[in-house]
């Protein structure tokens, strides 16, 4: 089992949405989040004046899948959130080493 962690634009989120269950993700655990890459956020114009966004606002996407979805599901997240531009987000994936569903006992793979 795997956890597939995405960070996304938050404008995007619907479109990864549809793309994740399209590819048969049933679950997914998904919080607002803020925070910047390389270029340290970005400066905006509000009423004439400049000022610097340090954190810039995104959606984290977390699924725990089965081994054999990882590819299908980081090609889901990349296909709905890519725009082409610097700050389209990021995937990465983790090894679980266990899981349990807490309503009924299950476990592992049967808890998926």
């Amino acid at each position: 089992m795997k956890l597939v962690t995405a960070v996304v634009k938050p404008h995007k989120w619907e479109d990864v949405r549809v793309a994740l269950e399209s590819v048969g993700v049933t679950g997914m655990t998904v919080s607002e989040v803020s925070g910047y890459g390389r270029q340290k956020g970005h400066t905006e114009v509000y009423r004439g004046a400049e000022y610097d966004v340090a954190l810039v606002p995104k959606i984290r996407i977390e699924v725990v899948v089965d081994d054999a979805d990882v590819a299908a599901v980081m090609g889901a997240v990349e296909q709905g959130a890519q725009t082409g531009r610097i700050g389209d987000g990021k995937v990465w994936v983790s090894p679980v080493d266990s899981v349990v569903r807490v309503r009924t006992g299950e476990r592992d793979g049967e808890a998926l």
